[in-house]
């Protein structure tokens, strides 16, 4: 009995661990890029029917903690991360000129604040409201 007991502590651990690393309904994950920042927002991919395992089991296009895989344009116009949704047929393409302020963001004062199109993959980002 005290196995069982030791064994479900250690699942409600683990799991809730891996609910800290994930992006929480109504929260983003800020990535920085020299082309302006990148803002994932869950809520608006689930808005179109998707769920985290779409992306982060079956297929594994990301890994699900922050700053886990090395995100850049270059891999996405090879159709990996991002890209391999975002090819122009699924959703926007990453590589079409006039999508990049799609996800890109400029900072009020013009200045490039981030994104996780090319960079640093978000390292030392906090999930932000």
């Amino acid at each position: 009995m005290k196995f069982a007991q030791i064994l479900a502590v250690f699942a409600a651990l683990t799991l809730s661990i891996g609910n800290v690393m994930a992006v929480p309904p109504g929260k983003t994950v800020e990535f920085a890029s020299p082309m302006g920042k990148v803002t994932f927002d869950g809520k608006a991919h689930a808005d179109k029917g998707l769920k985290c395992a779409d992306c982060h089991s079956k297929p594994k296009l990301f890994e699900m903690k922050k700053g886990g895989d090395k995100i850049n344009m270059a891999a996405m116009n090879d159709g990996k991360f991002c890209g391999t949704c975002h090819d122009g047929n699924k959703a926007f393409s990453v590589k079409a000129p006039d999508s990049c302020v799609k996800c890109h963001k400029k900072d009020d004062a013009g200045a490039a604040g981030g994104g996780g199109g090319g960079g640093t993959g978000g390292k030392g980002d906090a999930p932000k409201n």
